[in-house]
């Protein structure tokens, strides 16, 4: 854990969130300004700054978010219709969070547009 990370402090419970889902590895929770009905954050417990950072030793990390994204979309009932999922990879992309974090859109009909 990073003690200055917002969302390392989020996971601790230093800051609020709005917790929809979590287990030993994995924590997911609303965005705060949201892009969609349904806007997730999906975070590692582990402090990993970016998608470019993660290592061999991260691979049970990164295999746990993508199964917590689905237990989510079902526990949250947009699993059937769709869900679209975006990680935004350094501050070129528009990450605004230094922790690695995926982004789960639902509850719209997107088709080619990008948020």
């Amino acid at each position: 854990m990073n003690q200055d990370c917002l969302f390392c402090k989020i996971i601790r419970g230093e800051v609020p969130s709005t917790k929809v889902y979590e287990d030993e590895l994995v924590y997911g929770f609303k965005d705060i300004n949201p892009a969609a009905p349904i806007h997730i954050l999906v975070v590692p417990k582990k402090h990993v700054d970016s998608l470019a950072q993660i290592t061999d030793q991260d691979e049970t990390y990164i295999w746990a978010i993508h199964k917590a994204m689905n237990k989510i979309a079902e526990q949250q009932g947009f699993k059937e219709n769709g869900y679209r999922v975006i990680v935004n990879c350094g501050k070129d992309s528009g990450q605004e969070v230094m922790h690695l974090h995926y982004h789960v859109l639902a509850g719209s009909k997107f088709g080619d547009k990008i948020v």
